[in-house]
């Protein structure tokens, strides 16, 4: 069937037409560069009636996030709309002065932007923040701008909102500042709420709490929202209708239950197969490892704990934290060991502990045969270059100011391993073992994709011939297409290499098809332990059968194969 998308997929009677309130007609958005001008969305079109819900979808750099900065013209500085129009409320947004667009933003188009710690002002309290929205758009002042934000905390499910409205973003968590993100969107009650990757960062209980919460406000507001993410299967669930982008071009558009689960262009095919779940079948088989020496263990936790020393208020009493509590496993060789459960059930702060990162206070780090938990100096040098990391954030992990090439070359002279012109042969050579190409060793990281980012992040772990890679949270920030990708790799280096893997994540349906063995944690304690296919059937604890509740239920799990 051919892909070009068909122009019967959304369209609608003339008394649809007459309320709709979000139109966008041929528009092109084009970015000047180095390289000359790039075309970042290319001829785009789509609706959103009053009232609903419109899901936009394509992996990273399809468009769709420059799609929804041009709703509200905050481009960044090199690019402008060359072409099209955007009728909001029967306006023709890009023919208003900056003025008149700024009372447009936040009173009738509000945002949910996607990193709450990127757009939250971590020196000046929440409660302020929300007030000043009010301030901006003449809502309200003083008193009565605090009383609408302390309620509009309470509203979003802020505990304690008068207590809260007085601390700063970093004494939140991440799904509490998500909430504060979703009242300053909503703070005015708009006509439209752009919501840009709103839960790309949170676990799937969180994620489910916060997308009910904004379904709920929404819809007693009569809130249409424009839905920008990458996971089909939120899309599936939350969305009236879906439009699937591919390098800035509209590929396909349609209600939702029939765009994923039927789809008729090939690229929405493509991402449906991609996208992981827990009818996926596994990478690595589940299978025993075959015989005694890959039996034993390559790292254990005996009995970790961390305790970390909090004070509440600047004159209360200490406490004790406890984050890990007496957690015990071991990764068998050339296996990988999963490690799951939401924010704060300390299973980040496990994988530090075995990076030897962060100390234990109490428990035992058993690395080939030996105990290595209080292990210093020359001996902590030694163990790091044998167990290495790779974190979550592609964007965050390389230094923007080096060179891939230099980036990957530095675990190699901090170890003082090789000569200049050794160490760029292994730099290529790690290159091509990630599949990519070592003519970038001479781009910076701002040149390159996210999945080409995290490939960097992974040939630099295995700079050093690591045994043990603790993965935290590695794909989560990337698409369903390049999730497969890095995915499909790390299993590749795994039998190739003997790599033995910690898989840190929220993503369930991920661990199902990398993991050997998985361990749920909850609360600093590990609550089930089992194979995948063990733990996701029959799952005996009930906060797993909780995380298996939240996972969104949409359209993808009948994805069709390519």
């Amino acid at each position: 069937m051919s892909g070009a998308p068909d122009p019967k997929a959304d369209t609608m009677t003339a008394t649809d037409d007459e309320r709709a309130l979000l139109e966008i007609s041929d528009l092109t958005v084009t970015f000047s560069t180095d390289r000359g001008p790039v075309e970042a969305v290319r001829g785009a079109a789509l609706t959103v009636r009053s009232g609903e819900t419109v899901a936009v979808v394509g992996e990273s750099g399809s468009g769709k996030s420059t799609l929804a900065s041009a709703i509200n013209g905050l481009l960044a500085a090199n690019g402008r709309v060359t072409a099209g129009t955007i009728t909001f409320d029967g306006t023709d947004l890009l023919t208003l002065p900056e003025r008149r667009m700024n009372a447009v933003r936040g009173r009738r188009i509000g945002l949910v932007p996607q990193d709450p710690m990127s757009n939250l002002n971590p020196l000046v309290p929440v409660g302020r923040q929300i007030s000043e929205i009010f301030r901006i758009h003449g809502v309200a002042t003083g008193r009565a701008a605090r009383d609408r934000a302390i309620q509009l905390l309470d509203s979003v499910g802020i505990p304690d909102p008068h207590h809260r409205y007085r601390q700063y973003p970093h004494e939140f968590s991440g799904g509490m500042r998500q909430r504060v993100l979703i009242a300053m969107g909503l703070a005015c009650r708009p006509r439209l709420l752009i919501a840009d990757e709103p839960t790309s960062a949170l676990d799937v209980t969180v994620q489910k709490v916060v997308l009910d919460l904004l379904d709920e406000l929404t819809t007693s507001m009569g809130t249409a929202v424009l839905l920008v993410t990458h996971d089909l299967a939120l899309a599936a669930e939350r969305a009236d209708r879906v439009v699937v982008m591919q390098r800035g071009a509209v590929v396909e558009s349609g209600p939702a239950s029939t765009v994923l689960t039927n789809p008729r262009n090939e690229y929405t095919r493509r991402l449906l197969a991609a996208a992981p779940s827990l009818a996926t079948g596994s990478l690595v088989g589940e299978q025993p490892p075959s015989d005694e020496h890959d039996a034993r263990p390559a790292i254990e936790a005996v009995g970790l704990r961390k305790e970390y020393p909090v004070r509440r208020g600047a004159f209360g009493r200490r406490s004790r934290f406890v984050a890990v509590d007496d957690v015990s496993f071991s990764v068998p060789r050339g296996r990988t060991v999963g490690i799951v459960g939401e924010s704060g059930s300390g299973k980040s702060t496990t994988a530090k502990m075995l990076l030897m990162l962060e100390p234990s206070t109490s428990g035992d780090i058993v690395f080939d045969d030996r105990t290595v938990t209080a292990t210093t100096g020359r001996d902590l040098i030694a163990f790091r270059r044998r167990v290495q990391p790779v974190f979550q954030n592609p964007y965050a992990a390389l230094d923007p100011r080096y060179p891939v090439g230099d980036t990957v070359r530095e675990p190699l002279e901090v170890h003082r391993i090789g000569t200049r012109e050794e160490q760029d042969a292994r730099v290529a050579e790690l290159l091509t073992q990630v599949a990519l190409d070592p003519a970038l060793a001479d781009r910076y990281p701002h040149e390159l994709s996210g999945g080409q980012r995290q490939r960097v992040a992974i040939a630099r772990a295995l700079a050093l011939d690591p045994e043990v890679v603790i993965l935290d949270e590695p794909v989560s920030a990337l698409d369903v297409l390049v999730q497969a990708q890095i995915l499909d790799l790390l299993v590749e280096l795994q039998r190739r290499l003997g790599l033995s893997y910690v898989f840190i994540s929220h993503d369930l349906a991920v661990v199902r098809i990398l993991c050997h063995h998985v361990h749920v944690m909850r609360g600093g304690r590990i609550v089930e332990s089992g194979s995948p296919a063990t733990l996701f059937q029959d799952p005996q604890h009930e906060y797993t059968r909780e995380l298996l509740a939240a996972i969104p239920s949409g359209a993808p799990e009948a994805a069709p194969t390519i």
